[in-house]
């Protein structure tokens, strides 16, 4: 496959509070899909980093990561090419994690949609003791979220105590499943800076509409809360 010199334009990539190589990864892989061709050339690091205003080890993990996915491949003696991804050979690591990638945004999307019409009900119907345990269950997550411990069991069980709010036996079982499933991947989140703070503000909301009794105030909540933590997760995979 011949090589040619890459035509695209590349641009100064704003900060942001995600890592820096996935930001540089996302934007190569952009330019792949609709400014190159199989056979391009990209420029070298050094240029690369000038001309997207980032460090050279965010440059070399984002190609590096690209590599894994078979759309650029490093030939020696010339440099980084533009693959054809069709033609790539099939890269088990690669597909792992796609396939990972996409087991948690499948889970999280019925987490969406179950948990936001548990709230509405939970908000309908919870008891007096149902919300005072809720209420202990935040004051756990918010003692160890102020020791820098990761309040996994407490960001379950609160999770779990609207769906037993909502006195249905059957949606109990799925949510359990839900939260077994998820949990290798809400352990490795939980400890991205911020999140844990961020999940206790979300938890916080929740049941500050559940104690109003606000039906609707509770399933925005709800949904703003399964957002947040889903732009977490799947930035994190």
């Amino acid at each position: 496959m011949p090589v040619t010199e890459a035509p695209a334009k590349f641009e100064v990539l704003p900060r942001n509070r995600n890592k820096v190589y996935q930001e540089v990864a996302k934007h190569l892989d952009r330019l792949i899909a609709e400014e190159l061709k199989p056979g391009d050339l990209l420029p070298p690091e050094r240029e690369l980093v000038r001309m997207l205003g980032v460090s050279r080890s965010s440059v070399r993990d984002a190609i590096r990561s690209l590599e894994l996915m078979g759309l650029l491949e490093p030939r020696q003696g010339i440099g980084t090419v533009v693959c054809n991804p069709a033609a790539a050979p099939a890269n088990p690591l690669a597909s792992a994690l796609l396939e990972k990638r996409k087991m948690v945004a499948d889970l999280v999307d019925v987490r969406r949609m179950i948990e936001p019409a548990l709230t509405r009900r939970a908000a309908l119907q919870a008891s007096c003791k149902a919300i005072a345990d809720m209420e202990a269950i935040l004051q756990r997550q918010e003692a160890k979220v102020r020791a820098g411990e990761l309040g996994i069991e407490e960001d379950s069980e609160f999770h779990y105590a609207i769906a037993l709010a909502s006195e249905n036996s059957a949606v109990l079982k799925v949510v359990d499943v839900l939260m077994d499933l998820l949990r290798d991947t809400r352990e490795q989140s939980l400890q991205v800076e911020g999140r844990q703070e961020k999940s206790l503000a979300g938890h916080r909301r929740i049941l500050a509409a559940l104690k109003r009794g606000d039906a609707s105030g509770a399933e925005a909540a709800m949904r703003r809360h399964l957002q947040e933590i889903e732009n977490i997760v799947l930035k994190k995979l």
